[in-house]
């Protein structure tokens, strides 16, 4: 009896040193488990991340000062830009303050405009101006024809336009550009139920485009002014453009049995008789 009691307490204490064992056993392997898959899933998480980074090589701009420089770029680009990008609304707002309450810039708005930028009614550079905003009436600019011209300009501003007068007075260097300005002149200056011009804006506006560069106008201003003409048409005045081009100033390449207007062979005529007198 004795014995089997021993045996009964032996198995009974074996018994529960097993179930212990099994039970540290278990949690152990859990605890591996858990370490185990949480390192995966931190892991996966920096993975998704941070991309793993590509080697490249190192360029001379990747010093301090070119990072410098590149950050200023970044931080002061969007001013610059805005300063410099043309705005719509500043055009518009500039046209009104010659304008007024009305939708064209009259006599009193551009005698105003003209003192602002600092140059003559009458100086060729407001022609080329008219020509780039490809005004209709002299002496007028219609809201439309401003936000179109000074679009194409990109000038909003009386500052801008002074900026850009001596790219106007470079355009009439250009022949092809000044034969466009000269053939428009004529209709500029026109009054638009006539067909031609009185001859006193004739004079002006040939004045204004030739009197700088051709010699021999002073004397063929002369003509005009003892001619019996009153006007000139449009072909005679694309003609006397061709003529100062291409005709010599002793006049000694000129062919009366050309293709040219009366108005010129008549001046060719005057001018070699007051030659010989």
């Amino acid at each position: 009896m004795h014995s089997d009691a021993a045996n009964f307490h032996l198995n009974s204490h074996l018994t529960t040193l097993a179930s212990i064992h099994k039970i540290h056993h278990t949690l152990h392997r859990l605890n591996l488990t858990e370490d185990a898959e949480q390192a995966s899933h931190t892991s996966a998480c920096c993975s998704r991340a941070m991309p793993p980074r590509k080697k490249r090589r190192p360029t001379a701009g990747d010093d301090m000062s070119a990072k410098k420089s590149r950050q200023d770029r970044k931080i002061d680009s969007p001013l610059i830009r805005e300063e410099e990008t043309f705005s719509n609304k500043r055009c518009l707002e500039w046209f009104y303050e010659y304008a007024g309450c009305d939708d064209v810039v009259g006599p009193e708005g551009m005698e105003k405009f003209c003192e602002d930028i600092g140059v003559e009614p009458e100086n060729v550079v407001m022609l080329v101006l008219a020509w780039k905003l490809d005004a209709q009436s002299m002496g007028y600019f219609t809201l439309q024809e401003w936000l179109r011209g000074m679009g194409s300009l990109q000038c909003d501003s009386t500052e801008r336009l002074r900026n850009s007068l001596d790219f106007l007075r470079s355009v009439l260097n250009d022949s092809t550009s000044f034969k466009l300005i000269y053939r428009y002149a004529f209709d500029f200056a026109r009054e638009k139920d006539q067909r031609s011009l009185d001859l006193n804006t004739a004079k002006c506006m040939l004045g204004l485009l030739l009197g700088k560069t051709w010699p021999l106008f002073p004397v063929f201003n002369q003509f005009l002014e003892q001619s019996k003409y009153k006007v000139v048409n449009k072909d005679q005045w694309c003609n006397v453009l061709e003529f100062s081009r291409t005709i010599n100033l002793d006049l000694s390449n000129y062919d009366e049995d050309g293709a040219w207007p009366v108005l010129l062979d008549e001046f060719v005529e005057w001018y070699k008789e007051r030659q010989m007198s």
